[in-house]
């Protein structure tokens, strides 16, 4: 009788957050090493269906770099990075693209689909326009065909939402002449989550979220505001890998969004624990005001 209760418990935790929540666009970031393990990567979309179940209106972006890092290596192509950005030739663009749009998405969708979801794929360079990306930290720099977001096309993003259907969009983007870029999918995810208003952006990470001493995982930071980032990153407790998720959270913020959250996508339903309980588990990043 007293699991029985429990389970009463966590439903009634929930509630207010199902309520406030119901109706509003959260968007998710899919990415990352989680991705990788079925078990996790099952979990997580379980969790987006259940969401979508109790009213929520998810919008999932999602990477692919470990399963494009396979194409490429049976295609005899050796995987070339410059600060963590993937170097993309014609031929790895065409095969980025194949994997992304036909591969990796479609799966996604499935998956979502055999949670009693409904879900529908769309392919980023249908929806994001892009150009290239010619500079990093102020520095010339060649990655071939990698692009920014330039703008996000909402309509059919918006279209899906209104028919309770998760829109699984692939980060690609492209330009007025039709060439076709990789994007990298923590920026297109922020991008997304701002022209289309979303209540909440989510970055399911490889981290349990903001670590105050990266080598303790139990010192995580449970909610940060913009006055509070300026800070940590100038005392070097923000560095290297969470930087840009950090700096794409922040532009989440200036754009309209009401709450970023880090998460890490290895613990078992991190985004129902997050979302829905009155602790979470990783880190929320808020407006100032």
């Amino acid at each position: 009788m007293k699991t029985i209760i429990d389970k009463t418990a966590v439903l009634m935790e929930a509630m207010p957050y199902i309520r406030l929540f119901r109706g509003k666009a959260v968007v998710i970031k899919f990415g990352g090493s989680a991705m990788e393990n079925p078990e996790n990567s099952k979990s997580i979309l379980a969790d987006i269906a259940f969401m979508e179940c109790v009213g929520i209106r998810p919008v999932i972006v999602h990477g692919g770099g470990k399963a494009i890092s396979r194409k490429m290596a049976e295609a005899g192509l050796k995987p070339q990075f410059i600060n963590g950005l993937r170097v993309t030739d014609r031929e790895t663009v065409r095969l980025v693209e194949q994997v992304l749009n036909h591969e990796v998405n479609v799966e996604i969708v499935e998956t979502l689909v055999t949670h009693g979801a409904r879900a529908a794929g769309l392919h980023g360079p249908g929806i994001i326009c892009a150009e290239r990306v010619r500079a990093q930290n102020g520095k010339e720099v060649d990655l071939g065909f990698v692009g920014r977001v330039t703008g996000v096309d909402a309509a059919p993003i918006m279209a899906c939402l209104k028919a309770d259907i998760i829109p699984v969009i692939t980060p690609l983007g492209r330009d007025a002449a039709g060439q076709v870029y990789n994007i990298n999918a923590d920026d297109s995810a922020t991008a997304i989550a701002g022209v289309i208003n979303a209540y909440k952006l989510v970055f399911l990470s490889d981290v349990p979220g903001v670590l105050r001493d990266s080598k303790n995982p139990d010192s995580i930071i449970s909610s940060l505001t913009g006055t509070e980032i300026e800070k940590l990153i100038k005392d070097g407790v923000i560095h290297t890998g969470m930087l840009p998720k950090i700096q794409g959270a922040l532009s989440a913020i200036d754009a309209g969004v009401k709450k970023v959250h880090i998460i890490d996508g290895h613990v078992l339903h991190s985004l129902l624990l997050e979302i829905f309980t009155d602790k979470g588990i990783g880190t929320e990043i808020i407006n100032d005001k």
